[in-house]
Parts: C-alpha cells; sequence; structure tokens
C-alpha cells in the first residue's frame, strides 16, 4: 500500500497545481477528501472513481487513469473504510490489527503478531479514527461512552476503548472476517482437519448431534463452523443467532439473527436470549448460536432438550474438561443451578470438539463426548487414569457432567480413541473412507 499512498500524494500534488494560492498550504488531498465527504453526505454523489474525478475536475486538476484510482483507493478508505489501516485489512491472510495509541500497529498475519510500519499519528488522529470507525458500525463512542464494539460495514469486527479506560492512548482492535467460508474439504488439506477426523464430523452433522465447538480466542472455531453447516442438507432451514454477524455458511438457507443494543435512551435492546426465543418460532430445523457467552445458554439447553436436534454453538474454553465449568458459570448467569445445567447439558450436548493453535496452526485437537457424571467425582489430567476415584482415562469432570476424550489428534495428524469412542462412534458412525487407516485403538 506505499505505493498508493505515494500516488495519493503525487496525485494530490497536480491537483493542487490549478487550485489558488490558499490551497497549496493545505493538503490537497485531504480538501478533495472533505468535498467527497460533503457531496456524499449531500446525497450528490458517492466515493468511487467518478466522484473523485469530479472533484479533481472542479478543482481545476488533471490526473491520469493510474493517478486517480489510486486516490479514489485512498479517499474511499478514508470515508468508508478505516483509513490508513485499511490496506492491512485488506491484506491476505490477516486476521487482526491491532492499535496501541499513538503507538506501533501490530498484526497478525497467522505467524502471531508483528509489528507495522504504519504511523497513525498523534492521540487526536487515533482517537479520531476510532470514533469515526464506531460511527460507521452504528456506535457511540466518545467521553461518556468510552468503549465500543461493532461491525463495520465489510465485516471487520471492531473493539475500542478511549482514555481514560485506556491511560496510555485510544485503542483499536479489529478482527478480519472473510466473507468466503472455506469447505471441509479445504480444512483437511491446510491440515486443520485431519483426514481421520473429517469422517467423524460429517457424520456428526448427518446425524443430527447437538455439538459444542470449543477452543480459545483465535483458534478457528467460527471458520471451522461455517465449514460444517454447509454440509447440512439444502431442504433444512439454519437459524444463526449472533450478537455480531460473523457466520457466512456456504448453505441456500441460512436465516442470521444478530443482537441489538439499546440507544442513547436506553431503548430498543434485543439481545440473545430473546433472539434464541423468537429463532424457535421460526420454524427452524437447527438453531445455532454464534457465540455461547451469557445467559441466552439457558433458553439454548431448553431448546436442545425439546426436540430441536442438529444444533451447534462456539463456546471458550481452554480444554474439553472447563466445558462444563463454562456452562455452569454461564448457567448462573441465568439464574440456574449448577445441577440443573448439568441436567440440561447432559441431555442437550452430544459432543465437543475442542481446537488448539499450535505455532500458528489452528487444528482439530480433540473430540469429547458429554456424560452424566456423580457429583463427586474430580478432574482428572489427561493420559492418567484415576480408577480408584471412578473417573476413567480421558474423562474430565464437573458437578453432575462429564467430558469423556472420544478421540484425540496429535499434530502429525494420528487420531488415537479414547474411552469415550464408543458413544461417538454410536453418534455419528465409526470412521471410513479417506483417513480411517489412521486411526488406532
Amino acid at each position: 500500500m506505499r505505493g498508493s499512498e505515494d500516488g495519493r500524494r503525487a496525485g494530490a500534488r497536480r491537483v493542487a497545481g490549478a487550485g489558488d494560492p490558499g490551497d497549496a498550504a493545505l493538503d490537497p488531498a485531504r480538501a478533495v477528501l472533505d468535498e467527497v465527504r460533503r457531496r456524499a453526505a449531500d446525497g450528490g454523489a458517492g466515493t468511487g472513481p467518478d466522484a473523485v474525478a469530479a472533484v479533481v475536475r472542479d478543482r481545476g486538476g488533471v490526473l491520469g487513469r493510474e493517478d486517480l484510482a489510486l486516490l479514489a483507493r485512498a479517499v474511499r478508505a478514508e470515508v468508508e473504510g478505516a483509513g490508513p489501516l485499511q490496506h492491512l485489512l485488506e491484506e491476505p491472510g490477516v486476521t487482526d490489527v491491532l492499535v496501541n495509541g499513538p503507538g506501533p500497529v501490530w498484526v497478525d498475519r497467522g505467524r502471531g503478531l508483528e509489528r507495522s510500519d504504519v504511523d497513525l499519528g498523534g492521540r487526536a488522529q487515533v482517537r479520531a479514527l476510532a470514533v469515526r470507525l464506531a460511527a460507521a458500525g452504528g456506535q457511540r463512542l466518545d467521553d461518556a461512552a468510552p468503549v465500543a464494539d461493532a461491525r463495520l460495514p465489510d465485516g471487520t469486527r471492531l473493539h475500542a476503548v478511549l482514555p481514560p479506560v485506556a491511560p496510555d492512548g485510544p485503542l483499536l482492535s479489529l478482527r478480519v472476517l472473510r466473507p468466503t467460508a472455506f469447505p471441509l474439504r479445504r480444512l483437511v488439506a491446510t491440515g486443520a482437519v485431519a483426514a481421520g477426523i473429517e469422517p467423524v464430523l460429517r457424520g456428526l452433522v448427518a446425524r443430527r448431534a447437538n455439538v459444542l465447538v470449543t477452543g480459545a480466542t483465535g483458534t478457528g472455531k467460527t471458520t471451522l463452523l461455517a465449514a460444517l453447516l454447509a454440509l447440512v442438507p439444502p431442504t433444512e432451514r439454519v437459524v444463526v443467532i449472533e450478537e455480531v454477524g460473523e457466520l457466512a455458511p456456504d448453505h441456500p438457507h441460512v436465516v442470521r439473527l444478530a443482537t441489538r443494543r439499546p440507544n442513547v435512551e436506553g431503548a430498543g435492546e434485543v439481545d440473545l436470549p430473546a433472539l434464541v426465543r423468537h429463532a424457535l418460532r421460526m420454524r427452524p430445523d437447527r438453531i445455532v448460536l454464534g457465540e455461547a457467552r451469557g445467559a441466552e445458554v439457558r433458553e439454548v439447553l431448553t431448546a436442545l432438550n425439546t426436540g430441536h436436534e442438529g444444533g451447534w454453538a462456539t463456546l471458550h474454553a481452554n480444554a474439553p474438561h472447563d466445558v462444563p465449568g463454562r456452562l455452569a458459570a454461564l448457567g448462573a448467569l441465568a439464574g440456574m443451578s449448577p445441577e440443573a445445567v448439568a441436567v440440561q447439558a447432559a441431555g442437550a450436548v452430544h459432543a465437543v470438539v475442542h481446537l488448539r493453535r499450535d505455532a500458528g496452526v489452528r487444528r482439530v485437537a480433540e473430540i469429547g463426548v458429554l456424560v452424566a457424571g456423580d457429583a463427586s467425582v474430580d478432574v482428572a489430567e489427561p493420559g492418567r487414569a484415576t480408577a480408584a476415584r471412578g473417573v476413567a482415562d480421558g474423562a474430565w469432570g464437573a458437578p453432575g457432567v462429564r467430558v469423556v476424550t472420544a478421540a484425540r489428534v496429535g499434530a502429525d495428524g494420528a487420531v488415537t480413541r479414547g474411552t469415550g469412542w464408543s458413544r461417538l462412534a454410536a453418534l455419528c458412525g465409526p470412521p471410513t473412507g479417506v483417513g480411517a487407516d489412521r486411526w488406532t485403538a
């Protein structure tokens, strides 16, 4: 994008050459930008190359085709995009862009965070960018509301924090959402899904199991879930419920619902629990919760216990054994006791697909099954039998429910069966096809 920036400046200099003497003292590109923005606000023009060319002509400037395209792209990034950060968001492979006040801008290209050479200026410039991006996402960001979480028009997820909550300067966290959903076969080709696990995942979808996709932040939960939803038969209606729209499965009948925050008067809010209840009235064949993170877990568990099969949801968890505890904590937000959550979860959730990120590689690392368990069962460490306490190898305990490991996936793609394999096989059928020979007992 350096060439684009240089082109913008070069084109701007040519625009300035024909203006009045006062214009030469100003940033000519800024003058073009301000005029394009004013005309767009008045409803008289857009922000594309034609609109930029019209402003340049009106100012008496002349630009070649290449310079005009570069200037138009820069103007569009300023008006509709993320300004000087836009080229980073458009770069293939970028997942996150982070701004730490007037300091460096960091980028994650899948290899961990790297420092970029983008300079956003001082605190005032960073604050202005944060406020504009929040407004583009329909959110307020100012001294009275110093924190905002929004989705930009291109799908990018924004989290912004202003001082004094961020004492060192405005903070921006941008998560890039790719509009193209990867098919499951591509995830297998890239190593995100082991060949031996692919038939299991397909079986869970085909047999209409209720499944949680778990993992830490940035492990690829949404990417995997979108790939699996693409396997749902086209005759089925899939209702996707999210706080911020991210899931875009390649399926012909997807209905998407997204939460709405209250306005400045505190009215108009539509939260996740309400959306789950509304989804039940929309004749869903499958209910999908983009992320279980609050009291909506009560409605989801209730729905999955009352005949709504084939449901999926993502859940932040460091390991499969954390899932019962995470569900209990979320259920408490809805006023449910741990015992009630355990009873509901044991009947509602059949399997857990867990992802990890190892050395920059996101992959399915384990599949477990939920089983009802004794409330006195302790948590076992991976690979250690605690038969004296009544816990089998690979079983993870929590009050009233356990996650039992059914399959572990090594970094080399080899799959090892766990003590919960027989239950998993009953859910999805035994492994067949490509990769089945990589299973070991």
